[in-house]
């Protein structure tokens, strides 16, 4: 296992559910790279996927024990492991968007990189990779 990390944006979860670029980039890459999310993208991802699945038409509950499943590839951290770079999170993203702070910190506790479709992480002094991209991170 490599020593190389990345935290998933609550986007990239949801990606990981409906989609299957994602998850087949998470699996693929599970024994070189620590998939790390905080506590709260499990939370957002659970919040904002039922009304995204019922307008697909697909059943809540499949789709949800997917997102269970990838649990065990990507890490839940808890809060008060990145609480303590909340501060400084805030300061590099809150003029973008400040419920975004608890990806950025996490990504600044564990020294890595964040995997997002979001523009707002560009400019927090934070390495951001999109979907299209990642692959070159995990080479």
């Amino acid at each position: 296992m490599s020593n190389k990390a990345i935290v998933l944006d609550s986007n990239i979860l949801i990606r990981a559910v409906l989609g299957k670029r994602v998850r087949e980039l998470t699996v693929e890459h599970a024994s070189s790279i620590r998939f790390f999310a905080p506590d709260i993208a499990y939370a957002d991802a659970r919040k904002y996927l039922p009304p995204l699945l019922e307008k697909r038409g697909v059943r809540a509950e499949a789709a949800m024990r997917v997102l269970d499943g990838l649990a065990a590839i990507v890490h839940a951290i808890d809060a008060d492991v990145y609480l303590g770079m909340k501060q400084q999170a805030l300061e590099r993203i809150e003029r973008r968007d400040a419920d975004d702070w608890p990806i950025l910190a996490c990504a600044m506790t564990l020294g890595c990189p964040v995997w997002t479709e979001d523009t707002d992480f560009f400019g927090t002094g934070v390495a951001t990779w999109t979907t299209d991209r990642v692959a070159l991170y995990f080479e």
